[in-house]
């Protein structure tokens, strides 16, 4: 093979293949080793050799190839040579070869380095550019964390670096596709609202991206919505769900809103949908539970963890908090082990004394965290004395009009038949579908179906988390009360 030939091969490998397709041609071209050492301290040879990677005499020859200040050298050994030629950022390309070695072997590396050398400089800033990636990510990612523990001002701070502001007043869109479109959707999100759009894939749901859009760049209206329009028209298998008009306060509400949204828009042909308003129970309730929602949280706010290391009391809220909006998923959005998240929420339970395997426990926390908004940090002391119990809450006027308004569409001339009985048998067996199905004599999948066609008729979702199961379960318990 002609030097031009070999030259020729050398470029279309460093294009084509990198840095690694390249050394392994030279390797099998010169019939020794070839790599990429570091021009420096060789350190522990030995177990640099044991561990797979560059030969001794390789190491130590670049090590000389720096001391003596030389831009390439052949170092002879025993029934060996290394041939060494200095590339850039304290490396050299290297050669070990069983003598007699081919006669143009120092040629050919020759020619070899200029393109090695760039190659891998051209490899370092694409590694360079995906670890900004993740960083970002992630960063954007502690963002939308605490703007749902409500720590709106570092949540502020860390969103001014990355750009664009978080937007306020502002809309929740969620957007479900193909993990592979992820990235399209994010870029066309930007194009629509001239960059304004704060974007983050969502934690817990890989198919899911969240998007804060300013309130006057989002929807016109529920029919006409551009945005929407845009990423659904992308691909026939994006779905969007829209919020109401929220303050950026009001990100956790917002997010169940879109989320419940997203439920309604996979059964409509446009595939996309707007919340559908209706009466919000942390407003019904506020006047009437807010002291019954201190006196439950109130060992919760107060807990001191023995070890600095143990979750305190805000760290555990925020773990009740992901657990009930996302189940055993909560473990993507905290970053736990899945043992991790079973024993915070087993020390949740013995703290404020639930038996957070039941529907109606878990549907009272869910409740006293929507109403004490923030409280976990600096919020200790007794609970108050004459703190109600949760029925003498729902048994409030203003419950019980919630729940009546909250539960009219499943009676509705919209709803399916059966409505009211199907959704009432889950809830009596803790939203188990197994258990469910059976006590309503038909099929796990027809069980199913029957709820996701009652997600339609009261536009949340009920199948997957956040579900509005809770709502129904409380609303369905101030009804009995009022009865």
């Amino acid at each position: 093979m002609s030097r031009s030939d070999d030259v020729l091969k050398v470029h279309r490998l460093a294009h084509t293949g990198g840095s690694a397709a390249l050394l392994e041609w030279l390797a099998a071209r010169l019939g020794g080793w070839t790599g990429v050492v570091p021009a420096g301290d060789p350190g522990a040879e030995a177990e640099r050799e044991r561990a797979g990677e560059a030969p001794v005499a390789a190491v130590r020859g670049a090590a000389e190839l720096t001391a003596r200040g030389v831009r390439s050298a052949v170092l002879h050994g025993d029934g060996s040579a290394t041939l060494l030629f200095a590339l850039d950022a304290g490396r050299a390309l290297a050669a070990v070869l069983p003598l007699p070695h081919p006669a143009d072997a120092p040629t050919l590396l020759a020619d070899a380095a200029v393109p090695l050398a760039l190659v891998l400089r051209a490899e370092e800033a694409e590694r360079r550019e995906e670890r900004a990636a993740i960083a970002e990510a992630r960063a954007r990612e502690a963002v939308l964390r605490l703007l749902m523990g409500g720590q709106l001002s570092t949540a502020h701070q860390i969103a001014e670096a990355l750009r664009p502001p978080l937007p306020d007043p502002m809309r929740i869109y969620v957007a479900e596709c193909r993990t592979g479109r992820l990235a399209e959707v994010a870029r066309l999100c930007r194009e629509v609202t001239g960059g304004r759009a704060w974007v983050v894939r969502c934690p817990v749901y890989v198919r899911h991206l969240i998007i804060l859009v300013p309130a006057e760049a989002a929807a016109v209206s529920a029919d006409h919505d551009p945005l929407a329009g845009a990423l659904t028209a992308t691909a026939p298998d994006c779905t969007v769900g829209v919020s109401g008009e929220a303050d950026l306060g009001q990100a956790p509400t917002a997010y169940t809103q879109a989320f419940h949204a997203l439920a309604v828009a996979r059964g409509r042909d446009e595939r996309h949908a707007r919340f559908g308003p209706g009466p919000e129970l942390a407003l019904a309730a506020h006047e009437a539970g807010a002291d019954w929602a201190g006196a439950l949280l109130a060992p919760l706010h107060a807990y001191e963890p023995r070890r600095p290391q143990d979750p305190g009391g805000q760290e555990l809220r925020d773990t009740a908090h992901a657990w009930l909006n996302f189940g055993p998923h909560a473990t993507r959005l905290l970053r736990v082990h899945r043992n991790t998240l079973a024993a915070r929420v087993r020390l949740v339970e013995t703290l404020l004394g639930l038996d957070l395997g039941r529907l109606g426990d878990q549907s009272a926390l869910s409740l006293a965290l929507r109403l004490t908004p923030g409280a976990g940090r600096g919020s200790g002391g007794a609970a108050p004395a004459a703190a109600p119990e949760l029925d003498a809450v729902l048994r409030d006027p203003r419950l019980t009009a919630w729940a009546r308004a909250h539960l009219s569409r499943l009676t509705g001339p919209d709803a399916p038949a059966g409505a009211r009985t199907t959704v009432r048998t889950w809830l009596e067996h803790d939203a188990r579908l197994v258990p469910a199905a059976a006590a309503l004599g038909v099929s796990v999948p027809g069980a199913r179906k029957r709820l996701a066609r009652i997600e339609a008729v009261l536009e949340r979702s009920l199948l997957q988390s956040p579900s509005v199961r809770y709502d129904l379960w409380l609303a369905h318990r101030a009804e009995e009360l009022a009865g």
